[in-house]
């Protein structure tokens, strides 16, 4: 019989596709089911409109799926539709061409909802990834004569009649030897089977049927000594159904709870917690699809590293596509796990990858939307098990908040949770602004490495004592956040640690402005004794019962410095913050300083050394010379 050749420059499309196309070899399974898939699709969607002509019922349809050692051969047989002899040189010659998308563009506009997975033409020829021949038996519904294709890749093709007991279609594929480019006879065992079943295509919606090994414990027909029946193990194979077939995502609220929900979660994400939420989405519109989101409780050991991969699992009409698919999840909810099914998504052309369009742009907006919507619900009704996730994944939403230079601080600014230094608890950014009183103008916060260490700055003094409550930050992103929002419900964020805190009135300025300008001169000289370590001297407004602090002037603070300080290598070890120390020029160590000041200059010098390393020790900074300090010290108690 004359080989036929592909045609359409198929030969070097068929090397390109099993060569470039699809990243992992095992999804040939999960090709040739959903083709199978298709077919009967096609021929239920007849049964429904021209019953007269095709009487089949829905419950008769299946797929089974074989494997046979000996020969080598995996087979994956349906009862759709089938092919004709012209079907086969169509859509099995001509690689690109798909026979679905066909009947999908024949169909009426009253038939859109049926779902048909293949539009591609090339999923079939996924087979040639593990398969060194390929044979197709296939007979057409209704049609009297089977026809057999057969290929042994890129050479071409052989069609011929073939002998076949009822209509539907056989694909037999004989697997290549194993050689240095993988194990392909992994394939016929039927626990790897079942698991490419249950991991691509446990949601087709017509039974998979497999023979099964099973293990009993039965009586062997004989009796022991005393006459008891005796038992061993029997291998048996048993028929059966392989795949869920109906998604949980799929079933509605009045067939699924909220528990059984939970359940599915921690077996398919294999966490040992029940998440705090539970989010079900039917959307319907531009884009068609449901997706069941949950929101885990604790983080993955991971979740902070390179090593973890967001995103959620995305299914085609119940054919898994990818399984962590990060387009349709936005970053500052890398946390979320799930799954998105819908049938309306441009996929390219393995049906592995997205294209980039409105309908992922579409549906990642949602989720957010409905995320957001769920942890505000949790916020506001049950504040104990929020602030149990807020402490695993917290860093997230406030690292949510900085990136892309803020894109998504307004839609997560009220998620966030600082510490309150009168309330001794965490709050929102808008219960600290419904709680301030009457005359604040700005929100107060202090950062230190610990909010313990934050409630010791000395700086907060000032705002105490005007009765105003005060964030305490004590992880790195707390600022960086902050510093991104600027402002909350029009009121500016202010560090303690920084300038002026805007707490003085006309008067009390006037008088701590006339006070400095008569200190000026000892002032003045503690700054040259210093040097380039400080840009600024002053009398300190926010100093009551400290004797000294440090202060920045600019937009870096000293925690900032802190941090980028702590980063290995690169420029950002060079970023200071513009210190200034501020002296309570009514505590006796200044006076102290004063008198020295006037009778021995070298003692003042020394004094005021001490005092700035006292600063830089109180802000939890590292001191350049240490033991000069401690010398200092020293030298002092033996005056």
């Amino acid at each position: 019989m004359a080989k036929k050749q592909f045609k359409a420059e198929s030969k070097q499309l068929l090397n390109l596709m099993i060569n470039s196309i699809y990243t992992h070899r095992e999804i040939f399974l999960r090709e040739i089911i959903s083709n199978a898939s298709d077919a009967i699709d096609k021929l239920h969607y007849k049964s429904i409109t021209e019953p007269e002509a095709v009487n089949v019922a829905r419950e008769d349809f299946r797929i089974d799926v074989a494997y046979d050692k000996d020969a080598g051969t995996i087979t994956v047989s349906d009862n759709g539709i089938g092919m004709t002899k012209e079907d086969m040189d169509a859509n099995l010659g001509v690689i690109a061409h798909s026979g679905s998308l066909d009947f999908k563009k024949e169909m009426e506009d009253g038939a859109a909802d049926v779902d048909i997975i293949g539009q591609f033409g090339v999923g079939f020829y996924s087979a040639f990834l593990v398969s060194d021949k390929v044979t197709v038996r296939s007979k057409a519904y209704n049609q009297d004569q089977a026809w057999e294709w057969t290929s042994e890749g890129a050479d071409g093709y052989t069609i011929r009649e073939c002998e076949k007991d009822s209509w539907g279609t056989d694909v037999i594929m004989h697997l290549r030897p194993d050689d240095e480019n993988g194990a392909y006879s992994e394939y016929l065992d039927s626990y790897r089977l079942r698991d490419l079943v249950k991991k691509y295509s446990d949601y087709v919606r017509w039974p998979i049927h497999m023979m099964v090994e099973h293990e009993d414990y039965v009586e062997t027909g004989e009796t022991d000594e005393e006459g008891k029946p005796k038992k061993d193990w029997v291998v048996s194979v048993r028929d059966e159904v392989v795949n869920s077939m109906v998604p949980i995502w799929q079933r509605g609220r009045d067939e699924v709870s909220d528990e059984d929900c939970k359940k599915f979660y921690m077996e398919k994400f294999r966490d040992w917690e029940e998440p705090i939420a539970v989010i079900r989405i039917n959307a319907e519109g531009a884009v068609n699809y449901r997706a069941m989101l949950f929101i885990p409780k604790v983080a993955p050991f991971n979740f902070y590293s390179r090593d973890f991969e967001p995103g959620l699992e995305l299914y085609s009409s119940g054919v898994m596509i990818m399984e962590k698919c990060k387009d349709v999840l936005p970053d500052c909810f890398r946390f979320v796990r799930g799954v998105v099914d819908s049938p309306d998504l441009s996929l390219n052309i393995s049906r592995e990858l997205l294209q980039h369009d409105r309908q992922l742009t579409t549906i990642r907006a949602n989720i957010e939307k409905k995320v957001k919507a769920e942890l505000t619900r949790i916020l506001e009704e049950d504040r104990d098990t929020y602030s149990e996730f807020f402490k695993a994944f917290g860093p997230q939403l406030k690292y949510g908040v900085i990136e892309d230079y803020g894109m998504k601080a307004d839609m997560l600014k009220d998620l966030l949770l600082f510490q309150s230094f009168e309330k001794d608890s965490q709050i929102t950014l808008k219960e600290y602004r419904d709680a301030m009183p009457e005359g604040q103008e700005r929100i107060y916060y202090a950062a230190a490495e610990s909010v313990a260490r934050a409630k010791q700055v000395p700086q907060t003094e000032q705002v105490r004592a005007k009765g105003y409550d005060i964030l305490l930050f004590g992880e790195d992103m707390d600022e960086f956040a902050i510093k991104t929002l600027r402002e909350y419900d029009g009121k500016e964020f202010c560090d303690v640690a920084g300038g002026d805190l805007g707490l003085e009135s006309e008067e009390e300025r006037k008088v701590s402005e006339e006070r400095a300008e008569s200190e000026k001169e000892v002032l003045g000289f503690v700054k040259e004794a210093l040097g380039d370590r400080v840009v600024d001297v002053r009398a300190s407004r926010k100093l009551k019962t400290h004797a000294v602090c440090l202060s920045t002037d600019g937009d870096v603070s000293l925690e900032m410095e802190k941090y980028f300080s702590s980063i290995p290598g690169g420029d950002s070890q060079n970023i200071k913050a513009k210190r200034v120390l501020e002296v309570n020029i009514d505590h006796p160590a200044y006076a102290a300083l004063k008198k020295a000041y006037s009778e021995d200059g070298e003692k003042a010098r020394e004094m005021a050394e001490i005092m700035y390393d006292q600063a830089v020790l109180i802000a939890g900074m590292p001191l350049d010379d240490m033991l000069g300090y401690s010398d200092r010290v020293f030298r002092l108690f033996g005056q």
